[in-house]
């Protein structure tokens, strides 16, 4: 006997999301969710040891003005020009709800970000993907893809690639394109440049960032969009009312104004980064430049799926995306050095 269907026929037709595995009850090299390898500041542990938990009774600020504020101190944008979001896929959520309408056309790169085309079949839009070229650069013809599109998602660095987009092309896209650019730049803080000065060039940009990677503070939920004033109130009407707590609040202030562990840590990443895409490649690895807390990379010998498979036997946990174009790679969260150390030995061992 069928069950009987109550969601929505939409709901019900579409796969939802994936996030990465998360194995628990046994020891494991986690190197598959783009986490920090390192924990957050200090000043975030001192933040919430002196949170005064009698408070929580209290909603929190709807809007996360000291938290804004903060922001608008550290990156020199006014705080009526920021939006705090329960992460950046929060904040993703509310631009496909805010500029996209049902049946309208949302457009976004492939391969990119898993969720995006998630995003399109939860508000009903039309989905306008293009195909990266063989580098994973932006198409040459993507205007006259996306020339109905009311919303361009792009990921600055791109996940799972790792590349980020010339400053120069996006900036001539963002003056083309006639509706809205979404820059998403989860991984910016490990790049070599950023894009969040297009939002005081261009009255269509949006570019969001999140405290889950640089700022080691995954487990929080938070993230932040900064835009021109009017898109910002349009984004406020739809947002939950407390989207960000009290917790995330306070502690997201105090991450913010430790920028000194941010630059040290981000430069230790970056720097295993280059040390690990070199051990790969001298184990006959083809791996891509990167600009991320990952790398993406092809093995020498045996197939990407096998090899995740093996590495998940021995609790080392890297991901692996049974895709188009991305296939036979396999996507390597920057850990410690030690625990880059262990995963190439393994993969010494086993990619023969």
């Amino acid at each position: 006997m069928s069950k009987k269907i109550y969601a929505r026929e939409r709901i019900h037709a579409i796969g939802g999301y994936t996030p990465g595995e998360q194995l628990t009850g046994r020891r494991i090299v986690k190197l598959n969710t783009n986490e920090n390898p390192y924990p957050p500041s200090p000043a975030v542990g001192q933040a919430l040891h002196g949170l005064d938990w009698e408070n929580l009774r209290r909603y929190p600020d709807p809007t996360g003005k000291s938290l804004r504020d903060k922001a608008a101190e550290v990156f020199g944008i006014p705080a009526s020009r920021i939006l705090c979001g329960n992460g950046s896929d929060d904040l993703l959520t509310i631009a496909l709800r805010t500029f996209v309408g049902e049946g309208e056309a949302y457009a976004y790169p492939e391969p990119s970000y898993s969720l995006y085309p998630v995003l399109a079949d939860l508000q009903g839009a039309s989905k306008r993907p293009f195909q990266l070229t063989d580098d994973f650069e932006l198409p040459d013809d993507l205007l006259s893809q996306a020339a109905d599109a009311k919303l361009l998602m792009l990921a600055r660095p791109n996940a799972p690639t790792g590349n980020a987009t010339p400053r120069k092309q996006l900036r001539e896209l963002c003056r083309q394109f006639p509706g809205v650019v979404w820059i998403d730049e989860a991984y910016a803080d490990f790049a070599d440049d950023n894009c969040l000065d297009f939002v005081d060039e261009f009255p269509n940009v949006v570019v969001s960032r999140t405290f889950s990677k640089s700022y080691a503070l995954a487990g929080l939920r938070l993230g932040l969009a900064f835009a021109q004033e009017n898109l910002i109130e349009e984004m406020l009407k739809l947002k939950d009312s407390y989207n960000t707590d009290r917790i995330a609040q306070t502690l997201g202030t105090a991450a913010l104004g430790d920028q000194q562990w941010l630059r040290e840590t981000c430069a230790k990443v970056r720097a295993t980064r280059a040390w690990t895409a070199n051990e790969l490649t001298s184990l006959g690895w083809q791996v891509l430049p990167s600009q991320a807390n990952f790398l993406l990379a092809k093995p020498a010998h045996r197939p990407a799926d096998e090899l995740f498979a093996k590495l998940r036997e021995r609790g080392l946990l890297v991901r692996y995306f049974a895709l188009p174009r991305i296939d036979q790679f396999l996507r390597i969260t920057i850990g410690t050095d030690a625990e880059m150390r262990e995963l190439l030995d393994a993969l010494a061992e086993l990619d023969r």
